[in-house]
């Protein structure tokens, strides 16, 4: 059984509309899942196929953190798929500072998230004080080590000849 704390504003997303996402996770994972929105707290019951059980609190982390449930459920179909999350309130020390972060990672008018999601084949949300990343292990490095640069004030033009690059690499790995 796994508990998962959920922004309250995020629950009706992992509920969705008529209650469809939860029957949906449900469904895919096997997995019983109660939601308390009073509290905010997603429990996960395993349930007869304990592999796909295992990634129902993965999709609902993924929609807590600002995924869209569609966006989230490759987790369910691609058991390379992996979801990390970045705490930028360790890089910030202000609520200014932390405005600032995320805009770098987001770009004007989502410019940047959306080149990098391109380039590299993950998902990005940016979401309170994270960012979260739908990928497989190597793309979320490579995404992770974009935005540590971006953080730390590295050019948007140094990052995007990082990723040129590192997007060259996983075309001939994938060869």
């Amino acid at each position: 059984m796994t508990h998962i704390k959920v922004p309250h504003d995020r629950i009706g997303a992992i509920i969705g509309p008529k209650g469809q996402v939860k029957s949906l996770i449900e469904q895919l994972s096997t997995a019983t899942i109660e939601i308390d929105s009073e509290n905010g707290t997603v429990e996960v019951i395993p349930g007869e196929d304990p592999i796909q059980s295992m990634r129902a609190p993965d999709v609902i982390q993924a929609i807590a953190r600002g995924f869209n449930p569609e966006k989230a459920m490759v987790l369910m179909d691609n058991e390379m798929m992996m979801l990390e999350t970045l705490d930028l309130s360790n890089s910030a020390g202000t609520p200014q500072e932390m405005i600032r972060l995320k805009g770098r990672i987001i770009g004007k008018a989502g410019k940047t998230r959306e080149i990098m999601e391109s380039m590299i084949g993950v998902k990005i949300s940016v979401y309170g004080k994270t960012v979260s990343i739908l990928g497989t292990p190597e793309q979320n490095q490579i995404i992770r080590t974009a935005i540590e640069m971006l953080i730390g004030g590295a050019t948007h033009g140094q990052v995007y000849g990082l990723l040129e690059k590192k997007k060259q690499m996983l075309m001939r790995s994938q060869l």
